[in-house]
């Protein structure tokens, strides 16, 4: 495995993908050794943990320029000290060789709100989620029953209706008040919660059960202190969860509605009807670049209703 700051000193700037100014983030694209990759940077948040009178402003501000002043209001630029391991300045995350699919999650696109019927769902959406698994989710496997990861890893019940819990990519595992982990499933046969019925009531509340006792006993998070969702659709076709300590602000859409779905709210739904993701039209964004956007008549019966 490459280190990765040999490769990000290979990385080679093509375009920027997009720019969030709310996120503070910016993704880029360009190459590393002749293949493509995508860079993503995020500002880091403050680590509040580090701030006490002890440690002075100084271990938060190196040095500020004044910009205007008026009566009793100040404002200027500011260098904030920074520290590798505790006070980063931002967070890093390279995709690396970067398939076309990622290249599209990525980049700047149009949005639109879908509301996909259960007939749409069988028509496109099925065979759509089988191109999608094999080599493209071979990542998930590694984790689950090939040990990668591994040094990453919180909590791993390696039995059928087991887990593995680990920090997400999206977490710098510094902030508490940003935690974001993902919750990866053992079993194979679920790809979205379109998968889900009545038969796996129990089985969910043991899992979202189990994954907060887990985060309690690890980070000190109380279980009422933690949001646990799932995204339709999902990022990859593997079921899992995502969970994040609910002073989280959000990152992009990740936890907007439109993408997000409460854990809780999919139990309850389907103790009202074991059926019910089978049967539910579901509204939610979905952006021009994904793939299902390009299949024909997918988009076509969005537009018609």
């Amino acid at each position: 495995m490459s280190d990765m700051n040999e490769l990000i000193a290979q990385f080679q700037f093509e375009r920027l993908l997009k720019s969030d100014t709310q996120a503070k983030t910016i993704a880029l694209l360009g190459l590393i050794q002749d293949k493509q990759a995508v860079l993503i940077i995020e500002k880091s948040a403050f680590n509040v943990d580090s701030i006490n009178s002890s440690n002075g402003i100084s271990q938060l501000i190196d040095s500020v320029s004044t910009i205007n002043s008026n009566d009793v209001y100040n404002w200027g630029k500011a260098l904030l000290h920074q520290d590798l391991e505790q006070l980063p300045a931002a967070k890093v995350n390279l995709i690396y060789p970067a398939t076309e699919t990622h290249i599209k999650k990525y980049d700047n696109q149009q949005l639109h709100y879908v509301r996909e019927t259960p007939d749409m769902y069988q028509k496109y959406v099925v065979p759509y989620i089988e191109t999608m698994k094999g080599d493209r989710i071979q990542w998930v496997y590694n984790i689950l029953f090939h040990g990668k990861e591994s040094e990453s890893v919180i909590y791993h019940d390696q039995s059928e209706e087991g887990f593995v819990l680990l920090p997400d990519m999206k977490w710098d595992k510094v902030n508490l008040e940003n935690l974001y982990l993902c919750c990866i499933v053992n079993r194979t046969g679920i790809s979205s919660l379109r998968d889900l019925n009545g038969s796996h009531i129990d089985w969910l509340k043991r899992v979202q059960d189990k994954v907060k006792s887990v985060a309690f006993e690890v980070y000190g998070i109380a279980p009422d202190q933690l949001k646990v969702f799932v995204h339709y659709h999902p990022s990859y076709y593997h079921f899992h969860l995502h969970i994040v300590n609910a002073h989280h602000p959000g990152l992009g859409d990740g936890i907007a509605i439109g993408k997000a779905i409460l854990l809780d709210d999919i139990i309850d739904n389907l103790i009202l009807a074991g059926d019910y993701y089978a049967r539910k039209t579901i509204g939610f964004v979905l952006g021009e670049n994904h793939g299902l956007w390009q299949i024909k008549g997918y988009r076509e019966e969005h537009e018609r209703r």
